[in-house]
């Protein structure tokens, strides 16, 4: 694998190289499937909030969907500092973790201004979404399940947006320019730390911030 990708880029340069991640898969297909416009997740993820909210007021959630979302939206942003702390970022050094590895995260490391590998592909995101939800309905019930998902695929879109903005615009907002800072950091200068992309307070309460200029 590492000798195709070094056949595939030959000749790049640095800013080339950053942004034509090699294939991932001899299939063409799963290939495909690995590259995914930065608009199919709003084109997914949009009517599924719409509805779980929704079908809540209707299972008569009432007031407490507002209180519901915030918490769910909370919790996807504790979920994405340790998804990306603990699995993004477990790395084998050979074999197939070392594989599997490259394909969850490590091409995005390698080339991580690839516009077609910023956001997850819908192959992986909906089963992964579906089984939150359903852990949600088994641990809250109903109707608090739905609006608590709703805020959490909220809080997950949120975040695919946002990782697609950091690394294809200049943030013209101060948030967003901090929030640009503190990526491209973990990105290019230590990896071990700045984990929380989208809610980086994470990397505060548990000691992995990094440091501003």
């Amino acid at each position: 694998m590492a000798v195709r990708e070094s056949e595939e880029l030959d000749g790049l340069s640095r800013s080339e190289a950053l942004r034509a991640s090699p294939r991932m898969f001899d299939s063409e297909l799963l290939d495909k499937l690995s590259r995914v416009h930065p608009i199919v997740p709003p084109l997914v993820f949009g009517p599924a909030i719409v509805f779980l909210i929704a079908w809540g007021l209707i299972q008569d959630a009432g007031w407490l969907t507002l209180a519901w979302l915030a918490a769910g939206y909370a919790f996807w942003t504790l979920a994405e500092y340790w998804i990306h702390r603990v699995i993004f970022h477990f790395e084998p050094e050979r074999g197939i973790g070392a594989r599997i590895h490259w394909i969850i995260h490590g091409i995005h490391h390698d080339h991580p201004n690839d516009p077609l590998r910023l956001v997850m592909p819908p192959s992986v995101s909906v089963p992964l979404a579906g089984l939150f939800i359903l852990a949600f309905y088994a641990v809250l019930g109903s109707p608090a399940f739905l609006p608590f998902g709703a805020g959490f695929l909220g809080g997950y879109l949120l975040y695919d947006m946002i990782h697609y903005h950091l690394h294809h615009h200049r943030p013209r907002t101060a948030a967003g320019r901090l929030l640009r800072e503190l990526h491209m950091r973990h990105h290019f200068q230590d990896d071990e730390r700045g984990f929380g992309i989208s809610a980086p307070y994470w990397d505060l309460v548990f000691r992995t911030a990094l440091k501003r200029r």
